[in-house]
């Protein structure tokens, strides 16, 4: 049975993620402090929120040292909407220095006539470069978002979605390496969502 951490940082979605793993067969643990980790095979970064706030309670908690060394020694992290934007260098959102573990940073939406933000509802994602999350492959899946900022990794190639707004089309998935994340809310996302969390726990099973 796969083992999840949540962690539990006072910004996150904990109970519909945790429902969402859960029933899809996982074990779940919250995890407050870094010695939580240890049972873990993988951890799943949540966030509702606004950046800097986030940040600063992640580095209240003691985490960020834990989450850092977790990361760098090759361990998968799913992040899931701010936990997405978290894993970034910084936001226009605020002041704050994020994560840093993927590079690049997290753009305002484009305001544009007739596209209001925050963009909220139900879109279609937009493949880019294949992985776990979206392989070639995939149906078309429609996901739901909430947000008002988009990251812009130094990277493109880690992109592996996109969602249109405005006129533009702007990151909503990304792999690489050990890290996955996603600016929509997959345990939100019905059977679409539970496909893509499907998928990502059977690419965790197959891990050494």
């Amino acid at each position: 049975m796969t083992s999840i951490g949540l962690i539990d940082y006072g910004m996150g979605n904990l109970h519909s993620v945790q429902r969402a793993f859960e029933r899809l067969g996982c074990t779940v643990t919250l995890v407050q402090q870094p010695e939580a980790m240890a049972s873990c095979q993988a951890l799943v970064l949540p966030g509702v929120g606004a950046f800097d706030p986030a940040m600063e309670r992640l580095h209240g908690s003691g985490l960020v040292p834990a989450l850092e060394q977790w990361c760098q020694s090759g361990r998968p992290l799913l992040g899931i909407c701010l936990g997405l934007q978290l894993l970034f260098e910084s936001s226009d959102e605020g002041q704050a220095c994020g994560l840093g573990l993927i590079p690049g940073h997290v753009a305002a939406l484009h305001r544009c006539p007739g596209h209001p933000i925050p963009h909220m509802g139900w879109e279609p994602l937009l493949p880019a470069s294949a992985s776990p999350l979206l392989p070639a492959d995939a149906a078309e899946a429609w996901m739901y978002f909430v947000h008002s900022f988009a990251a812009v990794p130094s990277d493109p190639a880690c992109v592996t979605a996109r969602v249109a707004f405005g006129g533009k089309k702007v990151t909503a998935a990304v792999w690489q390496n050990n890290l996955a994340a996603c600016q929509f809310h997959p345990e939100k996302s019905g059977l679409a969502g539970e496909a893509m969390l499907r998928r990502w726990i059977a690419w965790l099973q197959q891990q050494p």
